[in-house]
């Protein structure tokens, strides 16, 4: 593998990462969207992501696709929100803030393990070049 083929592959990881933390970061913008208990509450969003031709080629990750969390929100008996039914319950999404907050963690020191590669592999990139003219 060449100087270029590392950053290739940091470079897909580094997409791959920023689309989890945007993922990431809708899910904790939206944890206390309350909607009437009739309407679909936000439903987190998960980023799946695969390994590009795994074991030939040069290699890499990519979006595979997006996944939403399977439950249909959580019902919190608040009387006093304007959206809330006869009974007095709104709807808000079933979102883990802790969990949120660990994956966003895990995915922002991927987001920068990956940048690291990419300058390093810069770096030596610039090396070789001062090699070359010495």
């Amino acid at each position: 593998m060449s100087i270029f083929g590392a950053i290739g592959i940091a470079g897909t990881g580094v997409t791959v990462y920023r689309k989890w933390l945007d993922a990431v970061s809708d899910n904790i913008a939206n944890i206390n969207d309350a909607v009437s208990p009739s309407a679909e509450a936000f439903r987190a969003r998960y980023v799946q992501a695969r390994a590009v031709a795994y074991g030939e080629g040069d290699g890499g990750a990519v979006v595979a696709g997006t996944a939403l969390s399977p439950s249909k929100g959580k019902l919190v008996y608040e009387p006093e929100n304007p959206l809330a039914d006869h009974e007095g319950y709104v709807k808000y999404p079933d979102i883990d803030l802790g969990s949120q907050m660990t994956q966003l963690i895990m995915a922002q020191r991927a987001y920068q393990a990956n940048l690291t590669v990419v300058d390093r592999a810069r770096d030596a990139y610039n090396a070789a070049i001062q090699v070359g003219k010495g």
